[in-house]
C-alpha cells in the first residue's frame, strides 16, 4: 500500500486552502477515532493552519489600512486647497 502524500507545508497555503484544512481537521478531531498520536498530529496541524489563517487576515487588515490612509491623505490635500484658483481675490493665488 502506497505512504499517503505528505501535507503541503503550511506556508504555501492560500488563506481558503488553509480555511478549508483547518475545517477538515476540526471535523476529524470532533468525530474521535484517532489515536492519540494522530490526534496530537492533527491539532498541532491544526494550530499551524490557523496560524496562517491569521497571517493572511493580518496581512489583508495591513492592506486596506495603508490603502485607506493614502486615500485619506489624498483627500486631505485636496480639501486643504492644493488645487490653483481663479478667484483673483485669493491671496495665495498671486
Amino acid at each position: 500500500m502506497p505512504s499517503p502524500t505528505p501535507p503541503r507545508p503550511v506556508a504555501d497555503l492560500s488563506y481558503e486552502q488553509a480555511r478549508d484544512e483547518l475545517v477538515s481537521v476540526v471535523q476529524r478531531l470532533e468525530a474521535g477515532g484517532e489515536t492519540l498520536e494522530g490526534s496530537l498530529e492533527l491539532w498541532e496541524r491544526g494550530e499551524a493552519l490557523a496560524a496562517r489563517c491569521q497571517e493572511w487576515l493580518d496581512g489583508a487588515r495591513e492592506r486596506l489600512e495603508t490603502a485607506r490612509t493614502s486615500r485619506t491623505g489624498a483627500n486631505r490635500d485636496r480639501a486643504a486647497g492644493d488645487e490653483p484658483t481663479d478667484d483673483p481675490d485669493d491671496e495665495d493665488a498671486r
